[in-house]
């Protein structure tokens, strides 16, 4: 019994220390700078107005989708109806659910 717990234990440990590096990986803040656009106005992805930060990478244009009040941020304004409003830097923690990236703003800067 006592040799059934030490090797529970020790496939444990070991599944936790592969799994927390990642973990902690995927919590890490980023920077990321580009055009925001209204998910639904602009894009017609998203039931209700949202905010979607349009980032070039290479050849493709990736979409973040903010996770945040949507159309209650202030910044929304701008992009409400179908305008753009380019230069937005956002920083968060980017993750990624049903191949759609998302972040989690810590802070939104629009150019003035």
């Amino acid at each position: 019994m006592i040799r059934a717990t030490m090797t529970a234990v020790a496939v444990a440990a070991a599944v936790w220390a592969f799994a927390a590096p990642g973990r902690a990986e995927d919590k890490k803040e980023v920077k990321l700078t580009g055009t925001l656009v209204c998910g639904k106005c602009s894009l017609k992805e998203t039931p209700k107005c949202s905010n979607v930060l349009q980032v070039k990478e290479g050849d493709k244009t990736v979409n973040y989708f903010l996770d945040d009040q949507g159309a209650k941020e202030a910044y929304h304004e701008g992009v409400c109806g179908g305008d753009k409003v380019e230069g937005v830097t956002v920083t968060g923690t980017v993750t990624e659910k049903d191949g759609k990236k998302y972040v989690k703003p810590t802070k939104v800067e629009t150019k003035k």
